[in-house]
Parts: C-alpha cells; sequence; structure tokens
C-alpha cells in the first residue's frame, strides 16, 4: 500500500533532510528548507527473489536463460545519422557552442539581471523564424511587452502571440488575408510564435500542437508543475520542469534554449541537477558600466569548453564583435609608461589585450594590492619574485594593476606581462609598444612556457606586432614577427625596454628609496 513520506529540501543547494532545520546543513543557509510530500510504495523495487534471478527450489540452482538484451543496442546497431547543425546567425554565438545550433540540444543560458539573456534569444529567435518554427514562451513578461521589446530590437516581423496570458491556452491565429498581407510586405513567412505561459502542462500542450524546431524558455524558474505543491523557483519544480522538457526536445529532436537566473553569487539558481540535465551551460557576463558583454562555455556536450563570444550592448540590441582585440587595446600611437600587451587565450581565442600598472611609494605600514581582471593570488605572488629575484622593494610601495577593458585574464601566460608593467611604472619607462609579452613567471624567477603559443603569436602577428618576448626552449612557427626567447625575468625585462638601455644596474633602488 502506498505510504506517504515527508521530507525536506533545501532551495539552495537541494541537500534533503528528514526533518527540518533552521540551517541547511549542507550549505549553512538558513530557512531555506521546505517539506515535500513523496509517495513510496513496496512494488516499487522489485524483489531479488521475485525477479528469478538467483530463485531456487528446493536447493537446486534453477534453469539458466541465455543472456540477450531486451532494450540495449551496440554501437553497430545504433543507426548513423548525419548530425547537421544551425547557424543561429551569430558567429559568436556559433563559436561558443561548438560550430551552431544542435537539434535536439538542451541548451542552459545563464547571467545577471539586465546583462542581456533575453535579448539575446529574442534577436536570435528573429533570425532563425526565416527558416524554423519557433516557439518563444516568456514567464516574466506579457505578449504585448514582448512585442514592444522586440520593435525597439528592430524585430521587423509582427510576432504572433499565442495564449491569452491567462492559463487559458487560446490561440490567436492570423486569417488568411492578414497572413497574406504579411507575407508581401516582408517577403519571407517568419514562424515566430510567442506563448505568455507559465503552466508547464499548457506549454507541453502547445509544443505538441505547434510542433516547433526550436523552443525557447524565458526562464526555467517561472515554470511550474501543478502537481508538486512547492512553488515556482524551488528546487522540485526546478528539477522536474527540466526533466519533462529534456524528456520532450530528446524525444521530439526539439533544441531547447532555457533562461536561468543566478543567486547573487553568481551561480544558477536552483540545484546543481538543472547543469547536469542540460548539454551545454552558457553564461553571459558583463561588467555594466561596459559596453561590451561575454558570452562563456562552462559545459558542452557537442564542442569545447571555456570558449567565449564577445558582444557590445547598442542602441537596437546585441551586436557580435568579430575582432574583440581592438575592443581591449589601448591607443598605441601614445603609450604610456606602466603599460604590457599580453595575447590571452579564451578556450580556442586569442586575445590581445593592454595590462596598466601603477606603483608608487605607500603611506601605510602594509602596502596596498589590487588587480581589476587579473587573479589577485598571483598578483601577489609576482609582486614577491620581483622584490627577491630582481631587487625591487614592493614591501614600501603600493601596486595597482588593470587589464583594459575589464576582461578577465586570469590564466598564467599574463604572468610576464604583469611582471613588465610593474617594472616599467616603478622606473616610469614605456615599453615598446610594438612588443607582445607571452610568459608564466616561476617563483624562482624563471619564464616558463605557456599552450596555444602559435596561436598567440599569429594573433600578434594580425595585428601589427613586431616582436614577441617568449619563454625560452619552445619551437615557435616562422612568421612575420621576431621571436625574443628568454629564460628570466631580467632577461625579459631588459629586452622589453631596450631604447632606454636598461641593463640590471637599473633596477636596484635609488638612494632616496632605500
Amino acid at each position: 500500500m502506498a505510504k506517504p513520506k515527508s521530507y525536506y529540501v533545501c532551495n539552495e543547494c537541494g541537500a534533503e533532510s528528514p526533518q527540518w532545520f533552521g540551517k541547511c546543513a549542507a550549505c549553512g543557509t538558513y530557512n531555506s528548507l521546505e517539506e515535500q510530500i513523496s509517495i513510496q510504495s513496496s512494488t516499487d523495487i522489485p524483489s531479488r527473489g521475485m525477479s528469478g534471478w538467483h530463485q531456487q527450489t528446493n536447493n537446486k540452482p534453477a534453469a539458466t536463460k541465455p543472456a540477450k538484451p531486451r532494450a540495449s543496442l551496440t554501437f553497430d546497431q545504433i543507426s548513423d545519422r548525419q548530425v547537421t547543425r544551425w547557424a543561429s546567425g551569430y558567429e559568436e554565438l556559433d563559436r561558443v557552442l561548438g560550430g551552431g545550433v544542435v537539434p535536439g540540444s538542451m541548451v542552459l543560458i545563464g547571467g545577471d539581471p539586465g546583462i542581456g539573456k533575453s535579448t539575446l534569444l529574442l534577436q536570435v529567435s528573429n533570425l532563425l523564424s526565416h527558416r524554423y518554427r519557433i516557439l518563444y514562451v516568456s514567464g516574466e513578461e506579457s505578449g504585448q511587452q514582448v512585442k514592444l521589446r522586440a520593435s525597439r530590437l528592430g524585430v521587423g516581423k509582427p510576432l504572433s502571440v499565442v495564449g491569452d496570458g491567462n492559463g487559458n491556452g487560446t490561440t490567436a491565429k492570423e486569417t488568411p488575408e492578414e497572413t497574406a498581407k504579411v507575407e508581401e510586405a516582408d517577403g519571407i513567412g517568419a514562424d515566430l510564435y510567442v506563448l505568455p505561459e507559465t503552466d508547464l502542462e499548457e506549454i507541453l500542450r502547445e509544443m505538441d500542437s505547434l510542433k516547433p524546431n526550436v523552443t525557447i524558455i524565458d526562464s526555467i524558474q517561472t515554470v511550474f508543475f501543478p502537481a508538486l505543491t512547492s512553488a515556482p523557483g524551488s528546487v522540485a519544480q526546478v528539477r522536474e520542469c527540466t526533466a519533462a522538457l529534456m524528456k520532450v526536445a530528446k524525444h521530439e529532436d526539439i533544441t531547447m534554449l532555457i533562461v536561468g537566473h543566478v543567486t547573487k553569487e553568481g551561480a544558477i539558481a536552483g540545484p546543481k541537477v538543472l547543469e547536469h540535465l542540460v548539454d551545454t551551460v552558457l553564461y553571459f557576463e558583463g561588467d555594466r558600466f561596459a559596453s561590451h558583454r561575454l558570452l562563456r562555455t562552462v559545459k558542452n556536450r557537442f564542442g569545447a569548453t571555456h570558449e567565449i563570444g564577445i558582444f557590445e550592448m547598442v542602441d537596437n540590441g546585441l551586436r557580435e564583435v568579430p575582432n574583440p582585440s581592438e575592443l581591449f587595446l589601448g591607443n598605441r600611437d601614445d603609450p604610456a609608461p606602466g603599460t604590457a600587451i599580453v595575447v590571452a587565450c579564451e578556450g580556442t581565442r586569442p586575445i590581445v589585450v593592454e595590462l596598466q600598472a601603477l606603483v608608487s611609494p605607500t603611506s601605510y605600514p602594509s602596502p596596498r594590492r589590487a588587480g581589476t581582471g587579473i587573479d589577485y593570488n598571483r598578483l601577489v605572488q609576482i609582486l614577491a619574485v620581483l622584490e627577491k629575484r630582481v631587487g625591487i622593494p614592493m614591501s614600501k610601495l603600493d601596486s595597482y594593476v588593470a587589464s583594459a577593458g575589464g576582461l578577465n585574464v586570469e590564466e598564467p601566460a599574463v604572468d610576464l606581462g604583469i611582471a613588465i608593467a610593474i617594472v616599467a611604472s616603478f622606473r616610469d619607462r614605456i615599453v615598446d609598444p610594438g612588443t607582445v609579452l607571452i610568459g608564466e613567471v616561476g617563483l624562482g624567477g624563471q619564464v616558463r612556457s605557456v599552450s596555444q603559443m602559435e596561436l598567440r603569436l599569429k594573433e600578434a602577428a594580425k595585428l601589427g606586432f613586431k616582436r614577441a618576448i617568449v619563454p625560452k626552449g619552445q619551437k615557435y612557427p616562422s612568421l612575420n614577427i621576431e621571436i625574443l626567447p628568454v629564460s628570466k625575468v631580467i632577461d625579459a625585462i631588459i629586452a622589453a625596454i631596450p631604447q632606454q638601455g636598461l641593463t640590471e644596474e637599473d633596477l636596484a633602488p635609488d638612494d632616496d628609496e632605500e
């Protein structure tokens, strides 16, 4: 007989507890446990004795049956099907997805409020709707609000609004005369339908009736399953709704693009199982004081991870940036002391970035260290190397390092650029503006090799840089750029500032700085 059982689930991390506590034992969040009801049946799990696996009669072994599969297949039995990716209309998005949209895949896009998630998906929907049937499910806006936003973004085709927004599921269809007028005006019959709905059952009914190629859910935290007693956005609701949508997507070969909210820590809200269920997880990042946005891959079953796509927010929506290096480079015609050029890699994309450093005598017992766009722990490590191995009194100096444009460059390959920028600011010297610096700085003052060196050098040569200071001991391709291999930081410092004739004696502190 079915027996109800209650348990408690944390809304933040999804941990389960047999009884209620004021504080979650897993994540430490207060007042986050909510009661859930489950029904257990004694017939849910068959007994081994009833299954006949090891059933014995009169202490005699049962007759063994030949082993044969019931539903499983070998690789040879699975039919080969050539999967053709769809072009989304944005090369930056196609790069992040691994070459385009995979039919039947499930993509989760997370990001801060107002970063542009809905804007990006509405623009992508408009481009895809000229070739495929698109269903845009809006749980946060009414049909009129979506249409108003589409007009502001320059979406020329009138949107077909399905449903009245009250969960009644009525369908507003155009008359043949209206459809003919629209197709005559645009020349292309775009299939973009908007459904203002949060009820999962209504959404699934509409998908079964419309049979779209792509369905966009904006957002998954607003969708609820009526059979569950928990509120929308809770762990149980997000888990069950995502699982139901995934089942439909895989069975009907429908591509699902899902928007996910994020917590104040920056992680996608809801249980971690949400990220495990989907095929691809993308994060939309950006500084609210800057116009550029970064679309970063965290998980991708159909391509490489840690790829990035760069967009710029303009008046009529998001515009992709084909050459991001120009966005993060300063004015090379008017160089300033304390700047250095590095080549960072995000996935398989090289980006040339300008690093800026400022060093000044401290007026505090402990000097200040601040970094914007770089790893703070690596900054402290490089400062210690410069004091111990080079002899610069960094313990008496405040140090500030930032990357141009606010791009986060936290990989070890930018260590050498950080060190050169700090030394140039310390001596008020200008680094050769035609030089790029690539290399990791070790604790012994050595310059260590990094990965994807050929990709970095090709990007620097394409942008017109003449010299590259790189680690010694690697093989480098023949490009239109001079290669200067170095083995120690002191050698890189001397090579990076050649016009002033910098020597090792010049790096010694002045008398007034002792």
